[in-house]
């Protein structure tokens, strides 16, 4: 029974905070949490400044990998934000912490919920009785899973007011969301709204934005209006709402468990979906897991989500990438991109890396299990047309510098300053015409890391190629290719601003162990001995990748040179056809030649699931990956990195960077910094 919610006899509803209603404030001091979590400490918004409060709290904190193998929400709430640690590596909350503590609400600081697009995270907290999360601000998607939940979200005026014992009108915790999201919100979430839709009790008006020009999110967006009868709409903005027609999409393991359930509980056990070719289950995430020891515990669990996803398959006749034999297809960004993703497309998927798709001119982006199941059993899902920001590449990256430096570079540089947030993020310009499509695709997959809503690429001859060399769009020619790309309206308006990012000025970069964000230049960094250098993942498990590593350790070999003692060395391939390619060309002996452990196609370290990660607090990591959250992947500290500084590292034994020929006459102790890969896209 709610705590907060209250229904006059007119029929008017509003939060209020009873007697006896608790408050939890998750500060940057862990031993205050613990304290209110004991019922030692009562904390008052008058009494915190929001400076103290715990900025950007992730999904992996809130529910660590372990936790999203139970599948049912109530079972998940069990061990609520079980990844937040105190100082000594020790859990802060206990197992049922945040269940028996009675808390009604829960406050942090900015940029809530970055991270994966599990909505294992704020079910977590409606499980546990939370009704209302405040916070300065959400990251996209994990805002866009309370929505569909139903779980409000408020500010710290409002929070202050109710603890001054007002009550606050419903409304005033949905105006600022456009009516349809109000709607949703104060129906209990996305399923009870869907419903009503398709039983014509409510209606969504179509955009009234007269003709102007737009940003390409903007312009894919406008194709694919949902539109009732006799709607019409010349164009679309930022803020407008309405359906969206999905053209595809996909699940994995780790989430079609919940997408099955959900649609089985919401419509019956005959339940149907629509578009089924051009949606895909994947088997990637946790094809590794059985031989990382901490996660035997879970074999269970895991092998019921396994075989749940096949259930779910056979059930809707979706695209099948499950694994054969033991052997992966590859991780599901990179197996979409290169097999069924084409220019224009609005794509949806379960996991945040989706946008991953943006470097083929796809909006793509993550959503949760709520959200998907909904979408993909209608058709359509509904969205607020974001706000855009692009980024002009002028110039040309120099031969030490990588993808993964720009996109650090930019985390650094406008993450923080939330210039980023929940917008589109738009690459164009000359400089990036000079980038290899795989380079373009690190760059839209980390928009996720910026908490960008997405990230879309610019259309050129290059990419045509490479849709055209892989088949994406059989019987097209390059030239009819290049047709279908979307491109920004001369004069079209980007909220985000227009900032020109010089690509020669860019240096060697990483992300210092805790989150993304802490970009430092390598030269900055001092000495840092490194115990594992990983290469994989859907960000650097790609053929460019794989030439970026090849390129710094065959010159390593070509000087005698290895691995440095005590460094163990990953290399995971992100598909089959990574795989082949790399098999084809000689890396593969080549890697293995030097001791590298060869990782087959999927997932695994990167989120904590398989070889490459570290086994105690004290090894030090330097990964190619997405994300370095604390526990990730592991208990020491990792270091982002690119694929050439992760290789140069392995030789040289610390965090380096790598420049052409300076093997040949530097001790195994020095500095090295980059190559230039050769350019599979032509």
């Amino acid at each position: 029974m709610s705590q907060l919610h209250v229904t006059h006899a007119d029929g008017s509803r509003a939060i209020r905070l009873p007697e006896g209603a608790k408050v939890l404030y998750l500060t940057k001091d862990p031993e205050l949490i613990k304290q209110q979590l004991a019922g030692e400490l009562v904390l008052r918004m008058e009494d915190v400044d929001p400076a103290d409060l715990l900025d950007d709290i992730n999904t992996d904190v809130m529910t660590p990998a372990w936790v999203c193998f139970r599948h049912r929400p109530e079972d998940i709430a069990l061990d609520a934000y079980a990844g937040l640690l105190d100082a000594n590596g020790e859990r802060v909350f206990g197992t049922r912490a945040l269940m028996d503590g009675g808390f009604s609400i829960i406050v942090s600081g900015q940029r809530k919920g970055t991270g994966s697009s599990r909505e294992t995270a704020p079910q977590c907290e409606k499980w546990s009785g939370i009704e209302l999360v405040i916070a300065s601000s959400f990251a996209p998607i994990h805002q866009r899973n309370n929505i569909n939940l139903g779980q409000l979200m408020g500010d710290y005026k409002q929070l202050a007011r109710l603890e001054a014992g007002e009550e606050i009108a419903l409304e005033e915790f949905t105006k600022s969301f456009d009516p349809v999201t109000a709607t949703m919100l104060a129906a209990g979430g996305l399923f009870a709204f869907n419903k009503a839709y398709e039983a014509g009790e409510l209606h969504v008006p179509a955009p009234t934005t007269a003709a102007r020009p737009m940003t390409m999110g903007e312009k894919i967006l406008h194709r694919h209006l949902h539109l009732e009868s006799g709607q019409t709409a010349a164009a679309v903005k930022p803020g407008d709402q309405g359906l969206f027609n999905v053209d595809a999409g996909y699940s994995h393991e780790f989430t079609t468990a919940q997408v099955h359930d959900f649609l089985s509980a919401e419509f019956g056990a005959d339940y149907t979906v629509k578009n089924k070719d051009t949606f895909a289950v994947f088997e990637d995430h946790l094809l590794y897991a059985d031989g990382v020891a901490k996660m035997a515990p879970f074999a269970s669990e895991i092998q019921t989500l396994r075989d749940l996803q096949v259930a779910f398959q056979r059930h809707t006749g979706v695209r099948d990438y499950s694994a054969k034999d033991g052997v992966s297809p590859g991780i599901c960004h990179q197996v979409a991109r290169s097999e069924f993703l084409t220019p224009g497309m609005f794509v949806q998927a379960t996991d945040s890396h989706t946008c991953m798709g943006g470097a083929s001119n796809c909006l793509a982006y993550g959503v949760g299990a709520t959200e998907y199941a909904g979408l993909i059993q209608s058709g359509y899902t509904f969205v607020r047309v974001p706000e855009s920001i692009r980024f002009e590449l002028v110039g040309e990256l120099p031969a030490n510098v990588t993808a993964k430096d720009v996109i650090l570079y930019i985390l650094e540089n406008y993450a923080v300053a939330e210039d980023t947030l929940d917008r589109v993020m738009e690459f164009g310009g000359p400089g990036m015409t000079t980038m290899a499509v795989d380079e373009r695709a690190t760059l839209t997959n980390m928009a996720t890391e910026c908490t960008g809503k997405s990230g879309i690429c610019e259309g050129d001859e290059r990419l045509a190629k490479w849709l055209e060399r892989r088949g994406v769009m059989p019987g097209k020619s390059v030239a009819e290719i290049m047709e279908t790309f979307v491109a920004p309206d001369p004069g079209a308006h980007y909220d985000g601003g227009v900032h020109t990012i010089d690509l020669s000025a860019i240096v060697p970069m990483v992300a210092k162990p805790g989150d993304p964000t802490y970009g430092e230049d390598i030269t900055d960094l001092g000495e840092v001995a490194i115990d594992i250098a990983y290469g994989g993942s859907c960000t650097a498990g790609k053929d460019t990748d794989m030439d970026l590593y090849a390129s710094v350790l065959a010159e390593a070999e070509k000087a005698g040179r290895g691995l440095a003692e005590g460094v163990n060395m990953y290399i995971q391939y992100g598909s089959e056809g990574v795989r082949d390619y790399a098999l084809e060309v000689g890396y593969d002996a080549l890697f293995r030649r030097l001791g590298v452990t060869m990782i087959g196609p999927g997932c695994g370290a990167c989120i904590g699931c398989g070889p490459g990660v570290s086994e105690t607090s004290e090894q030090v990591t330097v990964s190619a990956i997405n994300r370095n959250f604390q526990g990730r992947s592991g208990p020491g500290k990792l270091y982002l990195a690119s694929p050439l500084t992760v290789a140069a590292s392995a030789v040289t034994g610390r965090i380096t960077a790598f420049e052409s020929g300076m093997f040949d006459s530097t001790p195994a102790t020095e500095t090295v910094s980059t190559a230039t890969s050769q350019d599979n896209d032509q």
